[in-house]
């Protein structure tokens, strides 16, 4: 079992920034990638972005994302960063770390990863 936290959500204005962390504990070993999706209201859960978490760590982004956000590890302390900046009121939502362990066969992109996080609200105002 790998058991997620995550922090940092909040309100901002338009252009503004918010970094998200997500610190996982317990069979963190046994990870393949953590990642991080949002569910604005009335809408199905979204990929944002993912990082794979053994070797040089692959970045995935959403094209929504691309350019404005950037993830990063630290696997010292099995936490996953989400740097949010040129935030949009579009980007408010519910935003949920997640985490794939190494027998995952889905895709990166999909919400079927195996275990998650309890989310953090970001709300971006105009």
């Amino acid at each position: 079992q790998v058991q997620l936290v995550e922090s940092g959500g909040g309100l901002v204005q338009a252009g503004g920034s918010l970094r998200l962390s997500c610190a996982a504990s317990g069979r963190t070993f046994s990870m393949y990638a953590m990642g991080w999706f949002r569910q604005a209201p009335g809408k199905e859960r979204e990929f944002v972005s993912a990082v794979t978490w053994s070797g040089g760590g692959s970045t995935y982004y959403a094209d929504y994302v691309k350019g404005r956000f950037a993830i990063s590890r630290d696997n010292a302390k099995n936490t996953v960063y989400l740097q949010m900046n040129s935030l949009k009121p579009e980007d408010t939502a519910i935003y949920y770390c997640a985490a794939a362990n190494s027998y995952y066969s889905g895709s990166i992109y999909d919400p079927r990863y195996d275990y998650w996080g309890q989310g953090t609200q970001v709300t971006v105002s105009s």
